[in-house]
Parts: C-alpha cells; structure tokens; sequence
C-alpha cells in the first residue's frame, strides 16, 4: 500500500512543462505508467503593427512518465514527452532520476526551474515579461522539493561535448537571438564558442491564501548570433486568493552581456494582473511594464502592455478563451512604437 501511494504521489512533483491531466495506462506491482498531452488552436492577430487573424496551431504535446517502487521510500522514475510545432515534431523531454519524500532528481533532456517563471494570468499578449532566454537543454540535472508549505528547486545545464575542452556542442543548436528592433530574443540556428553553462533556482513559501516565491538564474556562454552573451537575473513572484478573486504580482531584472563585455542590455519588467472566477467562467485583467537599457544606445526603450481575458470551461480537459489587448511603448531609436489592438480566440483539449 505504501509503494502505491508513493508511485501516485511522485508524478505530481513532474508536472511543471506538461499537460496536467492524465490518464493511467498502468498501476500493478509497483509500476505506474501515465500518459497527458494537450492540442490548442487559436485563431489569433497580434500587437505588432499591420498584423492580420489568421490560425495558429499554438500547442500540440503527449507525454509518457513511469515511476517504479524499489524500495518502501524511494521511487525510480522515468519520462519523455514529444511536441509538435511549426510542423515539426520534437523529442523535448527525455530522463530518469529518484523520487520520495525528499523530493525528485532528473537527470537528461528536461526544462530547467527558470522555465515555471512568470505568473500572468494571460493568454498571449502579456506583453514583454521576464525573460531567460535558455530554460531547456539536454544535459540537465535538476532537484525538487515540495512540502505543501515549503518548495524549492535547483537545476544545472553543464554542456559538455564528451571532450577534455570548453567547446560548445557539436552540431548546429537552435537558440534565441536578441533583434535590437523588436527588442526580442528570436530562435536562430548557430554553434559557436564555449559550451553553455546555467544555474538557477527557485525558493517558495506558501501560508494561507498567499504563495510567494523567487527565482534567479545565471547564464553563462549562452549562444546569440552576434556572440555568446553572459545572462543574469532573477524574478520576484506573490500570488494571493480571496473567494472569487485571485491577484498576481511580480517584479523581474536581467542582465543580458556580450562575453567580450563591450555591450550590455539591462531589463526590468513589472507584472499586475487579476482575475475573478464564477461558475464554470474565469474573468482576467492585466498590466505588464516593460523597460530596457542598452550601453549601446542614447535612448531606453519601454512597451505597457494592459489585457483582458475570459476563459469557459467546458469539461475538466476542454477550455475555451477569448483575449483583448493594447500596447504603447518608445524603441531605441526615441520614436513611438506602433502597435495593433491584438485579439485572439482559442480552444485547448487535454488528456
């Protein structure tokens, strides 16, 4: 009994980055075997100027995770997860590790902590929000731990091509590169310089009707087109519930630098946002402030970005949503940024 209880409590910790309903394929003899996935279509026009509705294949994600009982305290577990976007279909989780009630440790192709950053209650359009850039990889070691009350986590990427050397992996790697005009990380394929190394981390707390936690995060050799760049940064995070209504705040800075040190980017974001729930209908506003500061540049450049939303559950696996949002913002270069009122109307089915 004890085994079992265990083998259904583990897979909990591993939820973060998948699907969270499931259904189980498997449960005898100490081994349980689950499988969750999710498909999500919108139909979507975006803030940026001139932009056009059109469909979008938002998500599509299936996941397999088994935990086996070897001992009365200690779970071996294991999982993969494929997603499908872009048309292309990608292997982005694969590992193993241990689970009890110290908590779990995966090891392999897995998200770092820094990946569960970020408490807005939008769909797309909260604007520009804290951003790590590099939350993936393949050799990650990663621990959890979660008490109820209590939580924390670390985890580690520590490229290594297999050789007696600092050079970056083999092969080209799709990565985010920073566009000085969007002001956004965007993906590119390059392979350059020293393997990338990252370390962040998450403490939490949770008492009553108010869960509080931060992150932080420190990026080394991380590649860009334009070089590798050294990334620092961390995100205050506080949700709180009163009956209906639920609030989120949060405050994020990260330093984004070139190895050589000749250019720096500094980020602040700020996150406001609430929602009122009734019935089977959850109601949401929001406000992000977006501000950045480059050695590079005369001016600072900013986007307020101000959403709302209303989601419809239809089933415990089916839900419904509509988005409104507006922008205002300054670039680099001084002028006005122009931006279209964006909207966006979506339908998520999981398992």
């Amino acid at each position: 009994m004890k085994k079992t209880i265990l083998a259904m409590a583990v897979p909990a910790l591993l939820a973060a980055g998948s699907a969270s309903a499931s259904i189980n394929l498997y449960d005898a003899n100490g081994v349980k075997v689950d499988a969750s996935g999710a498909t999500e279509v919108q139909y979507i026009s975006g803030l940026a100027e001139n932009s056009e509705g059109a469909w979008k294949l938002d998500d599509g994600d299936i996941a397999i995770n088994t935990t086996v009982a070897i001992s009365d305290k200690i779970n071996a577990l294991g999982g993969f997860a494929y997603e499908f976007e872009d048309g292309d279909v990608t292997n982005d989780e694969l590992f193993v590790g241990f689970g009890g009630d110290f908590g779990t440790v995966t090891f392999g192709r897995q998200y770092l902590i820094a990946d569960d950053a970020g408490n807005g209650k939008d769909k797309e359009f909260g604007g520009e929000s804290v951003d790590f850039v590099a939350a993936h990889g393949d050799q990650v070691a990663k621990y959890v731990y979660d008490n109820g009350t209590f939580y924390a986590g670390i985890s580690a990427l520590l490229e290594s091509n297999g050789e007696d050397n600092d050079d970056d992996v083999t092969g080209p790697v799709t990565t985010p590169v920073y566009n000085e005009n969007t002001t956004k990380y965007e993906p590119q394929t390059v392979d350059q310089g020293e393997a990338d190394q990252i370390i962040d981390g998450r403490i939490g707390y949770r008492v009553g009707d108010l869960d509080a936690r931060i992150y932080a995060y420190n990026g080394q050799d991380i590649d860009t087109e334009d070089g590798q760049r050294d990334i620092n940064g961390f995100n205050i995070e506080a949700d709180y519930v009163m009956d209906a209504f639920s609030f989120a705040a949060s405050y994020g800075q990260v330093e984004y630098e070139v190895v050589d040190g000749v250019q720096e980017l500094n980020v602040d974001t700020i996150g406001l946002a609430a929602d009122y729930t009734m019935g089977k209908n959850v109601f949401a506003i929001g406000y992000n402030r977006y501000e950045a500061d480059s050695n590079t540049k005369s001016n600072k450049a900013d986007q307020d970005t101000v959403y709302v939303n209303a989601t419809h559950s239809f089933h415990s696996n089916v839900t419904g949503y509509v988005e409104l949002a507006v922008a205002d913002g300054e670039g680099f270069d001084g002028q006005d940024a122009d931006f279209d009122t964006a909207y966006l109307a979506g339908l998520e089915v999981k398992f």
